[in-house]
């Protein structure tokens, strides 16, 4: 399938970004107009499913295959946040960007209840400002405003094919088909410890972003923006933890 995409900037450095489940391309809206102005171009994407690309049949391969059918292929780095990094693993090889960055992927999501794809439908339907910044205070108004319209095009169905096939199984690359970057959330649960150790020992690097949520590119942008400049760029990631805030990350 090809994707809807989206391109801004100029710049020399060349950065993808592909967002998670119940999103679109918006959503990094803070993100890709600091990478801008930093000199790098952004290309983003609307999922499968999501924003203005075309609706399922929806499966994992398919999600790589995706990514892989539209996006150039040799970019400085292409990032994926949470199932955008699982769709990221599976189409990396085939892409051959010079890196590769892991934003709270959604690689050993728990398992949910039977009915949970009732339940975000009934999410979807009342959400609303008030009850989207009560959830997420640290947010613009642009990123609540991002967040409704995520929402609003994205269809339901795909959280079904979440829930059932990707929730409860085990995504976890085996290795780095380029040099990686795991950026975990602080506050997150998509990649715990033992994953992290996991995928250390694999031979990504890893890293955390501390105080983060899962949407890490909207709770703490500034820190990941400094980690996506130098990454994209060729500087060697810091030993110590990336650090939030005032302390930002400095990879």
């Amino acid at each position: 399938m090809r994707l809807e995409t989206y391109s801004s900037g100029t710049g020399d450095h060349t950065i993808a970004l592909v967002h998670g489940a119940m999103a679109h391309h918006g959503t990094w809206h803070a993100v890709e107009a600091e990478l801008v102005a930093r000199g790098h171009r952004v290309l983003g994407v609307d999922m499968r499913g999501h924003g203005r690309s075309p609706r399922g049949p929806y499966s994992v391969e398919a999600l790589g295959d995706d990514l892989a059918d539209s996006l150039p292929t040799g970019l400085d780095a292409v990032v994926g946040h949470s199932m955008g990094g699982v769709a990221l693993s599976l189409a990396v090889e085939r892409l051959g960007p010079r890196r590769a960055v892991y934003v709270d992927p959604a690689f050993r999501l728990p398992p949910m209840a039977d009915d949970a794809g009732e339940r975000m439908r009934r999410v979807f339907a009342t959400a609303d400002v008030e009850g989207v910044r009560q959830l997420n205070p640290r947010w613009s108004d642009a990123d609540v405003e991002k967040e409704l319209s995520g929402f609003a095009s994205f269809d339901p169905a795909f959280f079904d094919f979440v829930a059932a096939e990707v929730a409860g199984r085990d995504f976890l690359p085996a290795g780095p088909a380029v040099p990686s970057l795991v950026l975990r959330a602080g506050n997150g649960i998509t990649v715990d410890p033992r994953a992290a150790r996991e995928l250390a020992e694999r031979g990504f690097t890893v890293r955390v972003v501390e105080g983060a949520g899962h949407c890490v590119h909207r709770d703490e942008p500034a820190a990941l923006v400094d980690a996506l400049d130098g990454w994209a760029r060729g500087r060697a990631p810091s030993p110590r933890r990336a650090v939030a805030g005032a302390a930002r990350a400095r990879l």
